[in-house]
């Protein structure tokens, strides 16, 4: 496939319980699968900023793939992902590399491709430690009360953290400029 003029270098991944939803105020069916839930503020904008700047997206997430189908069209988001990575799918979860190279090698990369892809997520010891097996960046956003924000060990050290997702914008800018091949400014 040929690449577009204005893909970036950059891949970035991104979980979505409290990292672009608000686990808080999702609302679950008989069977325990997410009908709805409301957004964190910004993660739209986010989400679709990065679109239109031409980045490849993929969501790789923990859970069942119709919660994450709710979510995403509730919010007009779903179709903007390249690819869907859900742990029900997979039948592992994060930090299992076969989550991370799910999402890779649906996107047609390989392990040459891992230093140019983020993973950004709520949990250290999933999305941090996972990302960080594989020597893919980590994103640590911070902005949910439900789970630990100190690392228990030297794996859940993230490259970077954010408080809110628009605070990913800049970090992906850093990331980058300093890839092989990219301009710094």
């Amino acid at each position: 496939m040929p690449v577009e003029t204005s893909e970036r270098e950059l891949i970035v991944f991104l979980d979505c319980g409290d990292t672009l939803i608000d686990q808080g105020t999702e609302v679950f069916d008989e069977e325990g699968v997410v009908i709805r839930g409301e957004l964190i503020p910004g993660a739209d904008t986010m989400v679709k900023t990065l679109v239109q700047r031409g980045y490849r997206l993929a969501l790789v997430a923990d859970g069942r793939a119709q919660s994450f189908k709710n979510l995403l069209q509730q919010h007009d988001l779903y179709d903007l992902f390249e690819a869907l990575i859900y742990s029900e799918t997979i039948k592992a979860e994060k930090p299992s590399p076969r989550m991370f190279k799910a999402a890779v090698g649906a996107m047609d990369l390989g392990p040459e491709d891992y230093g140019r892809i983020v993973m950004v997520g709520n949990n250290l010891s999933r999305d941090v430690r996972g990302a960080k097996q594989l020597g893919i960046a980590s994103v640590f956003i911070d902005w949910s009360p439900r789970y630990p924000k100190t690392p228990a060990d030297e794996a859940e050290v993230p490259d970077y953290i954010i408080h809110e997702p628009m605070g990913l914008l800049d970090i992906i800018d850093q990331i980058e400029s300093k890839l092989p091949g990219q301009k710094v400014s």
